[in-house]
């Protein structure tokens, strides 16, 4: 858990906050955050708020347009005290269109040049969000995972191998700059206007699917419950390790009543082993290891925040009907989207649309189609 004594739950002067990828639905969320009026006669806490992007997004903010991998990053940073940047991916179909390694590079270069140019403008905390999937699923997680729980997610070449490589440069950064706070946030799966992730992509299936071994106990974060999340973090200057979670968990029958959505069944031997042949062939796009987060559990506890002051605003059940309610019109299996056509011929079961799926894009190559 985060010692109380990385907590300050005062101060004299408002905080310059910085909020890199601003342009971004989830940095428009946490500038919204940082930017609200303060409750009726407290004085607020936040005063300027920069945002940092390299185009110009909608949030009503102090805007200063650099690439977050350019060395110009550390003059954008001067009179900033705390940085807030979001390294978990939420827009999984412009990940896509780039390779792992390429897409990786990114996410490390990012958050590299962040620690560095906010070490030299002399910042003191820097908030990084990655995800709760750092901790691996497993049948054998205890629900919830506590903060301090060792990361056991599989460092593959998939997005959450990404955020392990991000979550190392930030253990480094802790020894080699210590005048600088550094704070990992780790959501649950991220519900809300414009996220499109591996998870959500799960609820597009035609059946959610479901093994026999399997013990999911679904909790979810909505993205606006996450941006006030960051602002207690650094109000308070919360470190080292921050969880955030919708309170308890949803089973599998608990999903499916509020998805309206059906299950299929395999063995984990038949759904892992089906899913790691296609990705191997190239025909899935993601490592069949993203399949244990819709299977085995990864839930967190929101313990350090819930002290400090943090609720959150929706449950799980408000968030998946949402989530539900933003996917309508796609149609999606093992975060690979298919055309409304192609979705019929899987519609039996998400087994049937998970292994139909090869012979689906054999087809289209046949043809002279795209992915």
């Amino acid at each position: 858990m985060s010692s109380p004594r990385g907590r300050v739950r005062s101060r004299r002067k408002a905080l310059t906050v910085a909020v890199a990828g601003a342009a971004s639905p989830v940095g428009e969320q946490v500038v919204r955050a940082f930017t609200a009026p303060p409750p009726d006669g407290q004085a607020p806490t936040f005063g300027k708020v920069v945002a940092l992007d390299a185009e110009r997004g909608a949030a009503d903010a102090h805007w200063r347009l650099v690439d977050l991998v350019s060395p110009a990053l550390a003059k954008a940073l001067r009179g900033v005290d705390a940085v807030v940047h979001v390294a978990a991916s939420t827009d999984l179909a412009s990940d896509l269109t780039v390779s792992p390694r390429t897409r990786r590079e990114r996410a490390v270069l990012q958050v590299q040049t962040l620690v560095t140019a906010a070490a030299a403008a002399g910042v003191a905390h820097l908030v990084v969000v990655t995800s709760a999937m750092s901790y691996g699923a497993s049948p054998s997680n205890p629900v919830p995972l506590e903060e301090d729980a060792p990361l056991s997610a599989q460092p593959d070449e998939g997005l959450v191998g990404d955020l392990l490589a991000v979550e190392h440069v930030l253990e480094t950064a802790r020894t080699v700059h210590p005048g600088l706070t550094v704070t990992v946030v780790r959501p649950a799966a991220l519900v809300g206007p414009g996220i499109d992730t591996v998870l959500t992509r799960h609820f597009e299936a035609p059946r959610l699917l479901t093994v026999k071994s399997g013990r999911p106990a679904w909790q979810f974060c909505h993205v606006e419950d996450l941006a006030r999340a960051l602002t207690v973090v650094v109000e308070q200057r919360l470190a080292p390790v921050v969880t955030v979670g919708c309170v308890g968990t949803l089973t599998q029958e608990e999903v499916e009543q509020v998805s309206g959505m059906r299950r299929v069944e395999l063995s984990d031997a038949v759904a892992l082993g089906t899913a790691e042949r296609l990705h191997r062939v190239g025909v899935l796009p993601t490592p069949a290891s993203d399949l244990a987060y819709a299977i085995y559990p990864w839930a967190v506890s929101s313990a350090t925040l819930t002290a400090a002051g943090w609720e959150p605003t929706r449950d799980n059940a408000a968030c998946l009907a949402e989530l539900v309610h933003s996917i309508r019109g796609h149609h999606a299996v093992a975060a690979r989207r298919i055309d409304r056509k192609d979705a019929a011929l899987g519609a039996a079961s998400a087994a049937v649309a998970l292994v139909g799926t090869a012979a689906i894009m054999r087809r289209r190559r046949r043809k002279g189609g795209g992915a």
